[in-house]
């Protein structure tokens, strides 16, 4: 008998330990370690591009065009873009010269995608120029290129080459379209 009491004793004693644990937990509010980001988020993250495609040309110039679309809580810059389809590559706009003429130019400082918002690429709008083609490109062919963000970030895409003879702007100033040496 007095085992059993002991044993009951023993039990009930931890029982109290085990309660006074559990209720000075209950006091203290648990702190949940702040979310962490399982990857670095970029500005390309959320910026996707749809309808890309190219115009078809044989030699010389041509242009790349499609919707930039922006999916992110803050704005997001171009600042160049890369092909192998040509060896120079600028960011363009088309804008009114003095005489209401249309004249194509060099976009300085990049497209800026709006957050949350689209940028449109189109003939006789902003575009990327393609300067002194590698090869002629033929409508169905592919031109992978790669757009570089103002965080170093990048985004690739394929367009796919159209017949289009419209939008043959002129360009503004001493703009050079000879490939750099």
């Amino acid at each position: 008998m007095i085992q059993n009491t002991s044993t009951r004793a023993g039990i009930a004693g931890l029982a109290l330990v085990a309660a006074l644990a559990l209720a000075g937990c209950a006091g203290t509010p648990a702190t949940t370690p702040a979310a962490t980001p399982s990857a670095a988020t970029t500005e390309a993250s959320g910026l996707s591009i749809t309808d890309p495609w190219v115009k078809a040309a044989d030699s010389g110039m041509s242009a790349a065009f499609g919707t930039l679309e922006n999916a992110g809580a803050s704005d997001v810059t171009i600042v160049s873009a890369q092909s192998a389809a040509s060896s120079m590559l600028q960011l363009h706009e088309t804008v009114s010269n003095a005489a209401g003429e249309m004249m194509m130019q060099q976009k300085q400082g990049g497209f800026v995608v709006p957050a949350g918002g689209s940028l449109e690429l189109a003939p006789g709008g902003n575009h990327i120029m393609m300067m002194d083609l590698s090869n002629p490109i033929k409508a169905g062919d592919e031109a992978k290129f790669t757009l570089t963000l103002s965080d170093g970030s990048t985004i690739d895409f394929t367009a796919v080459a159209k017949d289009y003879t419209g939008a043959n702007e002129t360009y503004t100033g001493d703009m050079n379209m000879e490939t750099p040496k």
